[in-house]
């Protein structure tokens, strides 16, 4: 890897790829320096173009490791070499495509917990507890059931927010504020949970 390009990459990416193909030699001597010529000339884009998706660095350099290894084993199996660098940009914006949405639901799912804790009473003695539990799990259900936009206005409401306001933070209209809500208050209800 030329130093050019090693001090333009965040170090454990560099570090990471080379020591991951240094491993992985069973492939030939070409393939080998195919993929590292390759990742000279589109690691930094690639990285940047991850982190364009929201990603932390951490996060960014993965997929782009991904990125690289994926080239590898396609390169290994003797497949088709035309158009790389847009291979390259096509797997990295699926791959944090797909990290995002991880994340994404990684936040979610906490939210949705913070939202349950908030509605339901940690105070309880042990047989109101178990009650609550079952509610809390039927709760979850139900809130990973809602489509996202009613979840968002659900939450935001939760927080104290008035219509108005969800309407702006969300950038749609009051009705349809009104509405989300309406639909997740009665599935909750439905669900014999509110």
């Amino acid at each position: 890897m030329s130093d050019s390009v090693t001090s333009k990459l965040p170090p454990p990416l560099a570090l990471s790829l080379r020591a991951t193909l240094d491993l992985s030699r069973a492939g030939s001597a070409s393939v080998h320096a195919d993929v590292l010529a390759l990742f000279d000339a589109h690691g930094p884009g690639l990285h940047r173009y991850t982190r364009s998706f929201g990603l932390g660095a951490e996060a960014a350099r993965d997929v782009v490791q991904e990125v690289y290894l994926s080239l590898f084993r396609h390169l290994s199996l003797g497949r088709p070499r035309h158009n790389l660098q847009g291979w390259l940009f096509r797997v990295a914006h699926n791959l944090a495509l797909k990290q995002r949405h991880t994340v994404t639901r990684r936040m979610e799912s906490a939210l949705d917990d913070a939202l349950v804790d908030h509605l339901l009473d940690a105070a309880a003695n042990p047989e109101e507890q178990v009650a609550q539990d079952q509610r809390r799990r039927r709760l979850r259900a139900v809130l990973r059931a809602l489509p996202a936009r009613d979840r968002r206005c659900l939450y935001l409401r939760a927080e104290g927010l008035p219509y108005r306001d969800i309407a702006k933070a969300l950038s749609i209209s009051l009705g349809s504020v009104a509405k989300s809500l309406a639909r997740a208050l009665t599935r909750l209800t439905n669900a014999d949970i509110g």
